[in-house]
């Protein structure tokens, strides 16, 4: 099984979510929410500041931690066709400056203020359900149940 460890921003500003697209290697891509892999060492709480600053171009601070999801991802659904384990730290972000940008040299294409009512209508990773269901609910424990995955939601 492989694992990792990330940190994912939800950064919301007037009924808008940022996202960030997500380009495969495939050409396919999905919205996301700005985040990724904590780096040996590093704190999730200043890897997430750094994912927004090199996936989007802003600036941003820590609000307050929404929760944490643990999901295992079955090999035949997994990318790398092996079972993989992901565990995410979200945080509540607030954008304080910088401006939208694609991420140089990196997968993210392209990310943009959504409408939350349109979130929905996305092809997108099941992160940005996760993430929203925790700044909407702010569950106590900061758990949330596991998003069904299938259709324009994947892993």
């Amino acid at each position: 099984m492989s694992f990792r460890l990330a940190a994912y921003a939800v950064a919301i500003v007037d009924g808008r979510v940022l996202l960030a697209r997500h380009v495969l290697p495939t050409g396919e891509s999905n919205w996301t929410l700005p985040g990724g892999g904590v780096e040996h060492g590093e704190d999730p709480f200043d890897a997430v500041i750094r994912e927004v600053g090199e996936e989007t171009g802003c600036d941003a601070v820590v609000e307050r931690l929404l929760g944490v999801d643990s999901r295992v991802i079955s090999a035949s659904t997994a990318r790398a066709g092996v079972e993989h384990q992901n565990v995410g730290v979200f945080y509540r972000v607030r954008i304080t400056g910088g401006e939208l940008r694609p991420e140089p040299s990196g997968e993210i294409a392209e990310s943009v203020w959504t409408a939350i009512p349109d979130v929905p209508r996305l092809h997108r990773s099941s992160l940005v359900d996760v993430g929203l269901e925790l700044a909407r609910t702010a569950p106590a424990t900061g758990h949330v149940a596991s998003v069904a995955v299938g259709g324009l939601i994947q892993h």
